[in-house]
């Protein structure tokens, strides 16, 4: 309770320190870039924010879940710096490309501008490794569509303390993930797409529209997708976490949406079906 209430209390303070306060209906722009997304107004509200949050210390007990040490390092300025072994080694296709120094590091937030992070996994069972205490490597990607490159963030338990020993780039069609991913990148742009990947009948749970406080199940048409389906389709730039599944040529994959604090949970079910992938299952 108290990591939770911890966990919080960071988006909180994140929120505040990096949205715009104001009544507006217009989202932001994905910035699809492979520069820091941390560039961040240099004002006294923000510094005071910001130190804040770097004077409130991390619970020791957040470096037996990665989810939560991950939350603390994305938010932490402090804590980030000290969580890096420097100079940080970068490759590029597996060669190494240069050693980044302390003093050249800039702020990684990774998902927490966007309130939600995805996941990807080969079935639901795969899905209980997220609470896994006893793992010691973990690594988290951010997929870059547009630019077709995958950049990888490295992250190893040494002495029982989760520490980023390094950063890897590599093309798409080279991840684990690259047939499904090519796939979704145009299901999550394009919503005739959609309609064509829908499996005859798609069994579904979403929220009650006559009932805020209960869901509705069922089987729904293909046609009928875009009355149904979620809010959120993540695309442009995609996160995921390998907690250290492994990923195989299965023919189904689970596509998770999961929110930071804010209770936001989907989960859309494909399987490949030919050469095709179909949703045939979701939950919102």
């Amino acid at each position: 309770m108290k990591k939770a209430i911890f966990l919080a209390v960071i988006v909180i303070l994140f929120s505040v320190m990096t949205v715009p306060i104001g009544c507006t209906d217009k989202k932001p722009k994905p910035v699809d870039t492979l520069a820091s997304d941390s560039l961040i107004p240099d004002t006294s509200s923000i510094d005071s924010t910001q130190n804040l949050i770097e004077s409130t210390p991390m619970p020791k007990a957040a470096d037996e879940l990665f989810d939560d040490f991950v939350f603390n390092f994305a938010a932490n300025r402090k804590l980030q710096r000290e969580r890096i072994v420097f100079p940080l080694p970068v490759y590029r296709n597996g060669k190494l490309e240069k050693k980044v120094p302390e003093t050249s590091w800039k702020m990684e937030h990774f998902f927490m501008h966007q309130q939600y992070y995805t996941l990807i996994f080969d079935s639901p069972r795969q899905m209980g490794v997220v609470k896994d205490t006893t793992i010691d490597h973990v690594v988290v990607e951010k997929i870059f569509f547009r630019k077709k490159l995958v950049q990888q963030f490295l992250f190893n338990r040494i002495n029982g303390k989760w520490m980023m020993t390094s950063m890897n780039y590599k093309p798409t069609f080279q991840n684990k993930n690259a047939d499904f991913l090519r796939f979704y990148d145009r299901f999550s742009r394009d919503s005739a797409f959609q309609v064509r990947s829908m499996a005859d009948e798609v069994e579904f749970t979403a929220p009650d529209p006559n009932d805020d406080f209960s869901s509705i199940s069922g089987v729904m048409m293909p046609q009928q997708w875009p009355d149904f389906k979620p809010g959120l389709i993540p695309k442009n730039i995609i996160y995921n976490v390998i907690y250290g599944q492994t990923y195989t040529e299965t023919n189904r994959k689970v596509f998770v949406i999961r929110g930071i604090a804010n209770g936001l949970e989907i989960e859309l079910t494909f399987r490949k079906i030919g050469k095709h992938w179909k949703l045939v299952k979701f939950n919102s």
